[in-house]
C-alpha cells in the first residue's frame, strides 16, 4: 500500500481575512481524500500563534484560549522538514513531518509571500504561488502595473500612501476627481474579500472611504467605476501550462460585491457558466491565463473581471492567488462546472505543488569558485 502523503492545511493567520480562513480551511479538509492524504490541521491564531492538532479548526472557530496548549512552529530549517513543538522556550527536535503544506491563508501574513518564504526556507513543497507571485498578486498597485504592460485592459487609477494624503489631502482628492471623476472604488493595496472596500460617490464618501482603506494598509488604491458592469470570475489551474476554467457570474445582493454580500447575507447568487457571448468567453480565458503567467503565479488563481452590459468589453478587476474554498466559493465550483470536482481539484493542486518542488530540486544552490578568495 502506498505511503499517504502528509498535507499540512495551514489557516486563520493574522489578517482581516482570517474567518473567511477557517471556513475555507474547514471545506479543504473535510475533503481531502483520506484514503490518499494524512491530514495534519495547522492554525494560526489572530495573535499569531500557531496550534498543530485535530481540534486546531474547532479552537480557532470559539476563538478559544490556547495560551496553555503546546505551540508547534514551521522551522527555516530543510534538514527538519516540518514542526517543532516549542516547550520551555526551546525547540523540541523531533518534528512533524510535512510533505506538503497546503496554506488556506486570505490575505496578509498568507497570501503576500511571507508564509511561502518560509515555505521554500523550509524545503517543503507548497500549494499555489511563490514569493514573487504571491507578493504581486497581494498588491493590487503592482499587479495592475504589470497587467498593463502585457496590453491586459484594466479600469483608471490613482494610487497614494496614507502619509501622502495627511499631508495633503486637497491635493490627492483633486488628483482623484480630475482623473477618475465619480464613483470610484476605494481599497487597501494589499488585502481581500472585500475588506475595506468603499464606492464613493462624492467628496464627503470619498475621504470616509480613504479613511477607512488606511485602517487595513498604508497603500490605497482607487479606482474609476465601471458603471453597469456585470461582475465575472475564471478559474485558472496549472503550474508551466496552466489552463482557465468556464468564466461565472456573481449577482451581488449589495450595489457591489463586499464583504456582506459575500460572506454574511446569504444573498448573492452565481450563475455558471456565465451567459456571454463565445467571443467574450475566449477573451476571458485568454487573458486569466495571460496574466496568471504574468504575475509568475502557480498552482492556482482565480481571475476577476468587470463587463459592461452594453458594449460586453473586459476588464480585468484583480488575480487572487489563494481563492476561497468554501461552499459557495466560485473557485471550486468554477471547476466543478468545468468537469473537475472538488477532491480531484485537490488533488490536482497537492500534485502540481510536488510537481513545481520537483523540477527545481536540480537547481544549484552552490557555486565553486576558482580559489578561496573569501578566506583572505
Amino acid at each position: 500500500m502506498p505511503k499517504k502523503i502528509r498535507v499540512g492545511v495551514i489557516f486563520g493567520g493574522r489578517s482581516a481575512e482570517h474567518e473567511v480562513s477557517i471556513v475555507s480551511a474547514a471545506s479543504v479538509i473535510g475533503a481531502l481524500d483520506r484514503k490518499k492524504y494524512e491530514v495534519l490541521p495547522i492554525g494560526i491564531t489572530a495573535e499569531g500563534r500557531w496550534l498543530s492538532s485535530e481540534k486546531a479548526l474547532e479552537l480557532l472557530k470559539q476563538r478559544a484560549d490556547v495560551e496553555h496548549l503546546p505551540e508547534h512552529i514551521l522551522v527555516p530549517d530543510p534538514r527538519k522538514q516540518g514542526l517543532v513543538e516549542l516547550k520551555d522556550s526551546s525547540a523540541q527536535l523531533s518534528p512533524q513531518r510535512i510533505d506538503v503544506a497546503f496554506p488556506v491563508l486570505h490575505g496578509t501574513f498568507g497570501e503576500d509571500g511571507t508564509i511561502q518564504g518560509l515555505f521554500e526556507l523550509a524545503d517543503i513543497p507548497y500549494v499555489g504561488s511563490g514569493v514573487l507571485g504571491s507578493a504581486v498578486g497581494m498588491d493590487k498597485v503592482i499587479q495592475k502595473q504589470l497587467l498593463r504592460q502585457m496590453k491586459i485592459p484594466v479600469a483608471p487609477d490613482v494610487w497614494f500612501l496614507m502619509h501622502e494624503f495627511a499631508s495633503d489631502s486637497k491635493r490627492i482628492i483633486s488628483t482623484i476627481e480630475k482623473k477618475l471623476r465619480y464613483p470610484c472604488f476605494v481599497k487597501p493595496a494589499n488585502l481581500g474579500s472585500s475588506v475595506g472596500i468603499s464606492k464613493a460617490h462624492n467628496r464627503r464618501e470619498l475621504t470616509e472611504a480613504i479613511r477607512l482603506a488606511g485602517n487595513y494598509d498604508l497603500k490605497i488604491l482607487v479606482e474609476r467605476s465601471v458603471e453597469d458592469a456585470r461582475e465575472i470570475e475564471c478559474s485558472v489551474l496549472g503550474n508551466d501550462q496552466p489552463i482557465a476554467s468556464v468564466p461565472g457570474e456573481i449577482v451581488p445582493s449589495n450595489e457591489f460585491y463586499d464583504y456582506d454580500a459575500k460572506y454574511v447575507d446569504g444573498k448573492s447568487t452565481a450563475v455558471i457558466p456565465a451567459p456571454l457571448p463565445k467571443a467574450v468567453v475566449k477573451k476571458i480565458q485568454k487573458y486569466s491565463i495571460e496574466s496568471f503567467r504574468a504575475l509568475d503565479c502557480a498552482g492556482m488563481a482565480r481571475v476577476d473581471f468587470l463587463v459592461p452590459r452594453k458594449s460586453n468589453a473586459v476588464f480585468l478587476s484583480e488575480v487572487n492567488t489563494i481563492p476561497g474554498f468554501t461552499s459557495i466559493s466560485m473557485y471550486p465550483k468554477l471547476w466543478q462546472a468545468s468537469g473537475l470536482s472538488y477532491a480531484d481539484l485537490l488533488d490536482q493542486l497537492v500534485q502540481l505543488a510536488i510537481e513545481r518542488h520537483a523540477s527545481r530540486a536540480d537547481l544549484k544552490t552552490k557555486y565553486q569558485p576558482k580559489s578561496d578568495w573569501f578566506k583572505s
